[in-house]
């Protein structure tokens, strides 16, 4: 008995001398740009001291190989990737797969020994070409939503392959070997069917739970997003859709816990009443099935007389006192830009909601710092964009012409927020923004409608 009450302190013993610490890990999504104005949110709204590592959501596979997603994500990239050099301390991965993108390409992709080996290499040097330190495969889900069966194992060989290929490459080019997360489910039937945990644990570097969305519209009753315990009107199934249940079970199915990282959602969901007069936790919804994600910044939901946010900071203190004493290895932010981020919905500041697990994970002591050497530009991007995050450059991996070549960075300067034609390419258009200047294209063969303000036919 008293060897067992040694480990989890020696652990911890282990974990400060090797100069670890919590991770904070937080998504930046790069369709956060086409938020209506103010909250517009490009890389340049992040917080380079915020967090630990920051993920790029989303990039996407094309033939078997890692591809750029939005028509100016390169110029992202490099505006993302600078916030290293105001921390040098500050970890970034690119999230490739996402929820649209479903499960038939990463099914196709590691099917094949020739597949995996086409996307590893396009991966090394697709990370390296952009300046990120690592990959984070949001696969939703292996062996499900159109997946093989045979997913479950593949998957684990892929991660396998790419773990050793990080490895040699590191060797090879004397840099830091690149880091491997994945996200992963949190529903006990999800994680039976999709995952090999033991041999997940043993090549990714971060497994980050997405423990929220446990309930939504999409149920026959309202629920919280993301509960940390079991509540009394869980039956059935329903009893394992909380986050201490999904945490230790991937603990007790053989994943390592310092490599768990809890998912913190910074939005919630809404429901539609079946009955005005029944409006608590498990009280039936009308419409089930009907998507009703709460997108809005906190503050704006109340709940009682309680602001949504209060009631949300408290609720994330809670969750990380707990995450300590259970010794998982640190938290993970979906998303950056729904925490209010300019500090002026919830009056609490910038990133209330993020700075409560800052504050809990113990990292404000964290040295946030410029590095000694700057990296230098990527290849190909404008190194002058505007403040705002304008500018132009190549805007898929081969570099061609991102649709804004030749639009004016200064064009916003004193005018009124809103989005303006360009007077030069009708496919072309400004957003403006406080002052700020924010470029945009229609799809092709669309042309931007003042009358609208929207993308509309010729």
């Amino acid at each position: 008995i008293m060897q067992l009450s040694i480990v989890p302190a020696l652990a911890l013993l282990l974990h400060a001398q090797l100069g670890s610490s919590f991770i904070l890990s937080c998504y930046f999504t790069n369709w956060a740009q086409y938020r209506p104005p103010p909250t517009i949110f490009m890389p340049d709204d992040i917080d380079p001291c915020l967090c630990t590592h920051l993920l790029y959501a989303f990039a996407t596979i094309k033939n078997n190989q890692l591809a750029t997603y939005e028509w100016n994500d390169v110029e992202l990239y490099s505006q993302f990737n600078a916030l290293k050099n105001q921390n040098g301390n500050l970890k970034t991965l690119l999230s490739v797969g996402g929820w649209n993108f479903g499960s038939t390409g990463f099914s196709q992709m590691v099917l094949s020994s020739a597949n995996r080996q086409t996307f590893i290499n396009s991966v090394i040097s697709f990370l390296r070409e952009y300046e990120f330190d690592g990959l984070d495969i949001d696969w939703e889900y292996p062996a499900n939503r159109g997946g093989s069966s045979q997913d479950k194992q593949y998957y684990s060989v892929f991660l396998e392959e790419m773990r050793a290929a990080f490895e040699n490459e590191a060797k090879q080019s004397n840099k830091a070997r690149l880091l491997m997360s994945a996200a992963v489910s949190a529903g006990k039937d999800t994680i039976d069917s999709a995952y090999q945990i033991p041999k997940l644990g043993q090549s990714l570097d971060m497994i980050n739970v997405m423990s929220y969305d446990f309930h939504g519209s999409w149920d026959p009753m309202t629920g919280e997003c993301s509960p940390l315990f079991k509540g009394p009107e869980d039956q059935g199934g329903f009893i394992y859709f909380n986050v201490d249940y999904a945490m230790n079970y991937w603990k007790s199915q053989g994943a390592p816990a310092e490599k768990l990282i809890v998912g913190f959602p910074t939005y919630g969901n809404t429901f539609t009443l079946r009955s005005a007069a029944n409006h608590g936790v498990g009280a039936p919804i009308a419409g089930a099935g009907t998507p009703g994600k709460y997108t809005q910044e906190p503050g704006e939901l109340q709940i009682g007389l309680s602001p949504y946010y209060r009631l949300q900071m408290k609720g994330f203190q809670i969750k990380v006192d707990w995450l300590k004493k259970s010794n998982f290895g640190g938290a993970m932010v979906w998303t950056l830009d729904m925490d209010d981020y300019m500090g002026t919905f919830c009056n609490q500041g910038k990133y209330p909601l993020i700075n409560v697990l800052k504050k809990g994970l113990n990292l404000e002591q964290t040295s946030c710092t410029a590095p000694a050497t700057k990296l230098p530009p990527i290849a190909g991007v404008s190194t002058t964009q505007s403040s705002s995050g304008g500018g132009s450059s190549g805007g898929s991996s081969s570099g061609g012409g991102s649709g804004t070549s030749g639009m004016d960075s200064g064009f916003c300067a004193g005018k009124a927020n809103g989005m303006y034609p360009n007077p030069e390419d009708k496919n072309q258009f400004y957003n403006c923004s406080s002052g700020k200047t924010y470029f945009e294209h229609c799809a092709a063969g669309l042309v931007f409608d003042s009358s609208c303000s929207c993308c509309n036919w010729a």
